[in-house]
């Protein structure tokens, strides 16, 4: 990996901050972290990129654009990548975020599809939080059916998949560490059943809940995922929103072919499909099914 000299000087930093990113500068970031994760950056975003780069060309004593660049491309890792789209992304999640999603899940999707299974004899329902981020919506998800199921709970093989690009991402979901401010909107019963308080504005995951995620590392760019069998619900929210529509019909595409007819797709209420090319039946805004 390139290795970066002292923290620059004063005038260094002058020169970073005052610093422009010229148009084949942008365009080869621009096409960079569309090929390695179908995020669109529009030209009007080249002034966003430009202010929110520079605490990072400072952070690294780097005084180019060109020179970042090469940093991202020759990395052994795809880690200062993922950062990079973490930076002209906003990635800011919660427990409860959109709780319609969550409310009609519970009222709806879980009796529906658990009473199917029950008269198939099948207790296994397959859940996938992909772009699962910090790892705040998985667990929401993971509480919300061991509440559903209680008792009964123990006898599914059920959970919850959490797959994201990011191992930063990942390892802060794995650990299970949330500051006061990620779970406010939590009714105090789960905070005091699924949570422990570690710090005086932080929060634990209790043991319980947190074998019921499975963390893995996943770039939903793939053109086929690796799953054996197909899921009965996935959430993928707030991702798709940088991507064009080429990249988003795809993978939307590869979505339905991974649901069992009678499947349900949560995406963000700012996301849409274009219903005359898929085959998703409209149930609600931002929530699709595959027909049966």
């Amino acid at each position: 990996m390139q290795q970066f000299g002292q923290f620059p000087t004063t005038n260094q930093v002058d020169d970073i901050v005052a610093v422009a990113l010229s148009e084949q500068e942008f365009e080869n970031l621009r096409q960079l972290v569309y090929d390695r994760f179908g995020i669109h950056l529009a030209s009007e975003k080249r002034t966003m990129v430009t202010v929110r780069l520079q605490k990072v060309l400072r952070k690294m004593g780097m005084k180019s654009f060109h020179e970042y660049y090469e940093y991202l491309i020759k990395s052994p890792s795809n880690e200062p990548l993922i950062e990079f789209a973490n930076h002209i992304t906003t990635n800011h999640t919660f427990f409860f975020r959109e709780k319609e999603h969550f409310d009609y899940l519970v009222k709806h999707i879980l009796p529906e599809i658990s009473e199917h299974l029950k008269q198939r004899h099948e207790m296994d329902f397959r859940l996938w939080c992909a772009g699962c981020s910090s790892g705040e919506e998985a667990y929401m998800l993971a509480m919300l059916m061991m509440e559903f199921w209680g008792a009964d709970y123990s006898r599914w093989k059920a959970g919850v998949l959490a797959t994201d690009i990011s191992e930063k991402a990942l390892g802060i979901g794995m650990e299970g560490v949330y500051p006061d401010e990620r779970i406010n909107l939590l009714p105090q019963e789960y905070k005091t059943k699924y949570f422990q308080r570690v710090a005086n504005n932080e929060w634990k995951v209790k043991p319980a809940l947190h074998k019921e995620v499975t963390f893995r590392k996943l770039n939903l760019m793939n053109p086929t995922f690796p799953f054996k069998r197909q899921f009965h619900v996935i959430f993928c929210r707030n991702v798709m929103i940088y991507f064009d529509k080429p990249t988003r019909d795809a993978l939307i595409r590869r979505f339905y072919d991974n649901l069992v007819p009678g499947g349900y797709l949560f995406i963000g209420h700012s996301e849409t499909i274009d219903r005359a090319q898929s085959a998703f039946q409209y149930i609600m805004p931002a929530l699709y099914r595959k027909p049966l």
